[in-house]
């Protein structure tokens, strides 16, 4: 028998540190993470949710008219928790900057956040978001100014890619094509002739004509300027990855009751066993339970006899919408039955489909209660 998944009994912990909602794109992640944390707060945590998620949801779904990137209070008529609740939006850029003035001086960081290609890859390079989310959750449980913080990650596989970031980051800067762009500064203006030898001439004309003359310039000048930060990035990376396998972290993966979604959840399940990850469980977002116990087949031969008499066709019309439902209800049941099948002992939560989009503190309210529910 698959486990049910307790949401109330993980937020209440207090050794809950941390919990990190993941799952494809369009599955209500962030609906999710901010259902959790209202009820985290009003159950009396102090309670901050991140989002990376660049939709403005959550802050309307919260009464703030936008989110920055440092917590801010929910104040809202109505909200008054027996703990406390913020929340923010990543901004990769900010994050990034806030990152090089805390591990260089002044004149050093100058240095880098005025340099062009800083501020290309601070914005563009590949990896640099899912780093960014790295270091700011390692930025909040630094802090220490809250006992629970909720993460709703980006969408599709991308929302585990924060893992593999800081490996991924330090590649890029201990690799190879890095060495030769800092390799002039650092031997006295030769270093690159040197390191390539007499294929000298054949490397700067080829880098040159893939990104241009003054990037390759600009590039090996950032990479000079930024060699004596990283190790401070990358201390900081690991630490953040030691927290998230520590057990005062929780994963949930959160999927909708689509093949599509539950082949991705299967997936994040997986590769979250592979990182030793802590999984709390799975949340079905938008399921279609059925609301009367009434088997499909019955319900559709009465539609038809009374379609037939011509009596009441409100009834008849009725009976079909149960019929559908019961229809979607048993495929749903099949699809995650699937999934449990493959995955046995990991609990699962289902949370019924809402009439209309969740945008207020009464629907996340809903949403956490029906979380709650098992």
């Amino acid at each position: 028998m698959t486990p049910a998944l307790k949401t109330d009994e993980l937020i209440d912990d207090p050794s809950t540190r941390v919990i990190v909602c993941c799952g494809s794109g369009g599955v209500g992640k962030t609906t999710t993470a901010a259902a959790l944390a209202v009820r985290a707060a009003e159950r009396g945590r102090r309670t901050v949710v991140l989002t990376i998620d660049p939709a403005r949801r959550l802050a309307q779904a919260l009464g703030l008219p936008e989110l920055g990137n440092q917590p801010r209070k929910v104040e809202v008529d109505g909200f008054e928790p027996a703990g406390e609740l913020s929340a923010m939006m990543l901004d990769m850029r900010r994050t990034f900057d806030d990152m090089v003035h805390s591990h260089a001086g002044p004149q050093k960081a100058k240095e880098v956040l005025t340099n062009p290609f800083y501020r290309t890859i601070s914005s563009s390079f590949s990896g640099t978001q899912e780093y960014m989310a790295m270091e700011k959750l390692g930025q909040l449980a630094a802090d220490g100014e809250w006992d629970l913080i909720i993460v709703d990650t980006p969408p599709s596989r991308s929302a585990l890619d924060f893992l593999d970031a800081p490996q991924r980051l330090s590649t890029a800067l201990d690799g190879r094509m890095i060495k030769l762009l800092a390799g002039p500064a650092k031997a006295g203006g030769w270093g690159l002739r040197k390191i390539v030898g007499a294929g000298f001439s054949l490397f700067a004309k080829a880098v040159s004509t893939i990104v241009g003359g003054q990037l390759l310039a600009d590039a090996s000048a950032f990479v000079q300027a930024f060699d004596s930060m990283f190790g401070g990035f990358r201390e900081r990376a690991t630490r953040t990855y030691e927290l998230l396998r520590s057990g005062g972290t929780a994963f949930l993966v959160v999927a909708a009751p689509e093949p599509d979604a539950l082949r991705e959840a299967s997936y994040f399940v997986e590769r979250l066993a592979g990182e030793s990850m802590p999984l709390a469980g799975l949340v079905v977002n938008r399921t279609h339970p059925v609301l009367a116990d009434l088997p499909g087949a019955k319900a559709l031969a009465a539609a038809e006899t009374l379609e037939r008499s011509g009596d009441s066709p409100l009834a008849a019309a009725v009976l079909r919408l149960h019929a559908d439902r019961v229809s979607i209800a048993g495929r749903e049941r099949r699809l995650v039955a699937r999934f449990t099948k493959a995955h046995q002992g990991v609990p699962v939560t289902r949370v019924p489909a809402m009439p209309s989009d969740v945008h207020d503190l009464a629907g996340l309210r809903q949403i956490g209660e029906q979380l709650s529910a098992g």
